[in-house]
């Protein structure tokens, strides 16, 4: 099966299939947001990004991919990408992940504060924490290094094909987004790392790095 980054809400999951994980991507709501499944396939342990909404079909993804869920990590404190998260960790027994400073507007108290290089781990699958600062305070993002390919980032709503997100509304800030992007995404990660965001469809660090200096000029 090849990987389809463009689904819309309606849309079967599209499936990604590396050597030790399967990711899975499902659009859910009139907003689309993405929701991901990871799933390890070495103990069928499975790890969400984003409850985002529509329990049912989450729920059905977490069936497809064919294990337990352990986890549930929450992006960011916005209510479109946790719109379902009570029902999937009330059917599902998942632990609940947010980052430390989004945690006070989360609907369901995080189990587990994160914060800038802390590891989320799933079955034989560790993932490293990258807090962006800028569309909220506590937004996160999860790097997964393929040991035998590139890195595969799930990044919220703080970076998108195009740029960076949102931070036209009170509480947010263009400059600490863009300041965090650069340092701890672009600065770190090569240019096959694989972006995944929390709306519509995958881009690659390569292919938006020539962009930020007119990122930084418009201011968004």
């Amino acid at each position: 099966m090849t990987y389809e980054p463009d689904v819309h809400p309606g849309d079967p999951a599209t499936v990604r299939e590396l050597p030790r994980v399967t990711i899975r991507k499902l659009a859910v709501s009139a907003m689309s947001n993405n929701a991901y499944l990871l799933s390890c396939k070495a103990t069928g342990e499975q790890l969400l990004i984003d409850a985002a909404d529509d329990a049912r079909s989450v729920l059905a993804l977490v069936r497809q991919g064919g294990g337990g869920l352990a986890a549930v990590v929450t992006t960011h404190q916005h209510w479109d990408h946790h719109r379902a998260l009570a029902e999937v960790l009330a059917a599902t027994g998942a632990r609940s992940y947010a980052g430390v400073d989004d945690a006070a507007g989360m609907p369901v108290a995080p189990d587990v504060l994160l914060a800038h290089g802390d590891r989320v781990s799933f079955g034989e699958v560790t993932l490293d924490v990258v807090h962006l600062r800028g569309h909220t305070r506590g937004s996160v993002a999860l790097a997964y290094a393929d040991p035998t390919g590139h890195v595969h980032l799930f990044t919220g709503d703080s970076l998108f094909p195009g740029g960076v997100g949102n931070t036209k509304s009170p509480g947010q800030s263009f400059e600490d987004l863009y300041a965090d992007v650069v340092a701890r995404v672009f600065e770190v990660y090569d240019d096959d790392t694989w972006v995944y965001p929390g709306h519509g469809s995958d881009t690659t660090l390569g292919a938006e790095r020539p962009h930020l200096a007119e990122w930084r000029e418009r201011g968004w």
